[in-house]
C-alpha cells in the first residue's frame, strides 16, 4: 500500500529520513503517526527508526541531543524541531515488567517491529508513501481490531502497561480488541501492580476521555483490569453501573476524576485519600473536591450561591457537565456561569474590609476576628450584606459585641 499525498508533518521531516538514507541506512516513520494517518486523525509526535547506529546517526547531523541514548534513541533538531530517531533494537528480560533490562541493536526493520505493542502501531512508512506491513496491521486496522503483535502473553508481560493501552485504544479509536490478546489481558491483569501508578492513571484517563469511553471502560471492567487500580477492587458494582453514563468523552481530567468521585459515593477527605492513592497533584485533588461538592449540591437540590461561589467560575461548568451526566436535569452552564459572574465578591480578598481594617475599627485580634471575616464572606457572597466598608464594619462590631 502507498499512501499518495503525505500529510505535512511527515514532509517536513522527510530530509531527515533522506540524508539517513543517502547515507546508506534505512529510515521510516513508525509508531502512531502512521497508524493515525491511515485513519485520517490529526498527527502528533513524529517518530523515527532507522538501521544507523546512534552515533551513526550524530555523524550525520549537526545538532543531536541524546534523548535515550542507552535505548538507541537520538533527537534530530532541524529548524527548530525534534525529531526522535531510534535504531532499529531487539529487547530482553523485562524484571520490572515495564522496561527491558537488555537492548541490542540490529539492522533488520521487522526484528525491531516486532517487539512493538499491537499490530496497528506496527506499521513503517517509507518518504516516498510506501507502507511496510509485516504483521497484518493494515487488515487490523480495516477490521477495526487491537490484536497484539506475535504472542499476546510474551507482549503484555515486556510491558504490563501496554494492557491499559488497549483498552485506551478502544476508547479512543472504537475497535474491538482480538479475543487471543483479551485472554493475555485477562491473565496477565495482575502484573498492572507492577507498574508505577502514575503510568497507570495517564492511561485511565485518556481511556474516559476517548469518544467512546463506554468500550473501553468495559474492557476494563471485564478484563479484571480494574482490581489492580488503586481502591477499585471492591467497587465493581459501581464501576459497571457507570458504564451507561459514558455516552461521550468525559472531559478533562478534573472532569474525569469528579466523574469518579461521585460514583463511588466519595467526599471530602475519602476524595483527598483516594486522589493519593491514584498520585494525583495536589491542585487536581483541590478541584475535584471542590467540583464533586457542587455536583452533591446539584443532586440535592441545594445549589446555593454559596455553593457557586466556592466553586469559582473554572469548575462550574466540569460540575454541571458531571451532574447532568448523573442524571441532574435543568442546570444550565451557562445560566450558572452567568449567576456566579453576578455576585458581589469572587473571593475574600474582594472583601470591602480587611482583619487590619476591622482591627482599627476596634476588634481584638484573635480567632474572632477570622471567624467574623468568614461571616462577611459569606453574608456578601450570597448577598446578604452588601459589600460595603461602613456596613460590613458595623455588622462586625455588633457580631462581635452580641
Amino acid at each position: 500500500m502507498r499512501i499518495e499525498t503525505l500529510p505535512e508533518e511527515f514532509i517536513t521531516a522527510q530530509p531527515i529520513i533522506d540524508t539517513i538514507d543517502a547515507a546508506g541506512y534505512e529510515a521510516y516513520f513508525v509508531g502512531g503517526s502512521v497508524r493515525d494517518t491511515l485513519l485520517g486523525l490529526p498527527i502528533h509526535d513524529v517518530d523515527i527508526a532507522t538501521s544507523a547506529y546512534p552515533q551513526e546517526v550524530k555523524q550525520l547531523f549537526k545538532r543531536t541531543v541524546d534523548t535515550g541514548i542507552e535505548h538507541g534513541t537520538v533527537m534530530i533538531l532541524d529548524h527548530g524541531t525534534g525529531y526522535e530517531t531510534t535504531t532499529f533494537r531487539t529487547e530482553s528480560g523485562y524484571q520490572d515488567y515495564r522496561r527491558p533490562d537488555s537492548v541490542t541493536f540490529v539492522r533488520s526493520l521487522q526484528e525491531d517491529l516486532k517487539r512493538r505493542d499491537f499490530t496497528i502501531n506496527a506499521l513503517a512508512l517509507r518518504s516516498n508513501g510506501t507502507i511496510v506491513d509485516y504483521f497484518n496491521g493494515l487488515d487490523d486496522l480495516k477490521t477495526k481490531r487491537i490484536r497484539a503483535v506475535g504472542n499476546a502473553d510474551e507482549r503484555f508481560n515486556e510491558d504490563a502497561l501496554r494492557m491499559m493501552r488497549a483498552v485506551r485504544f478502544a476508547s479512543q479509536l472504537d475497535f474491538d480488541v482480538d479475543p487471543a490478546t483479551i485472554q493475555g489481558i485477562t491473565h496477565h491483569g495482575p502484573l498492572l501492580e507492577k507498574i508505577a501508578v502514575e503510568r497507570i492513571h495517564v492511561e485511565f484517563v485518556k481511556m474516559l476521555q476517548g469518544n467512546w469511553p463506554a468500550k473501553g471502560f468495559q474492557l476494563f471492567l471485564d478484563t479484571g483490569l480494574y482490581q489492580y487500580c488503586p481502591d477499585f477492587k471492591t467497587q465493581l458494582p459501581a464501576l459497571q453501573a457507570l458504564t451507561t453514563r459514558l455516552t461521550g468523552s468525559v472531559g478533562n481530567e478534573t472532569a474525569v476524576w469528579t466523574l469518579i468521585c461521585t460514583q463511588l459515593g466519595l467526599q471530602g477527605r475519602q476524595i483527598d485519600q483516594f486522589l493519593k492513592h491514584w498520585k494525583s497533584a495536589n491542585h487536581l485533588i483541590d478541584d475535584v473536591r471542590i467540583a464533586t461538592d457542587m455536583v452533591l449540591a446539584i443532586q440535592a437540590e441545594k445549589l446555593d450561591d454559596w455553593v457557586l461561589y466556592q466553586t469559582g467560575e473554572a469548575l462550574i461548568p466540569i460540575a454541571t457537565q458531571i451532574a447532568t451526566l448523573m442524571g441532574a436535569t435543568d442546570v444550565d452552564a451557562t445560566d450558572l456561569v452567568a449567576r456566579y459572574r453576578g455576585l458581589a465578591i469572587k473571593s475574600k480578598k474582594e472583601l470591602a474590609v480587611s482583619g487590619q481594617s476591622l482591627m482599627a475599627a476596634g476588634i481584638k485580634p484573635g480567632p474572632i476576628l477570622g471567624k467574623l471575616l468568614n461571616t462577611l464572606e459569606y453574608r456578601v457572597a450570597t448577598g446578604e450584606l452588601p459589600n460595603d466598608a461602613e456596613k460590613l464594619t458595623g455588622a462586625a462590631l455588633q457580631l462581635a459585641n452580641s
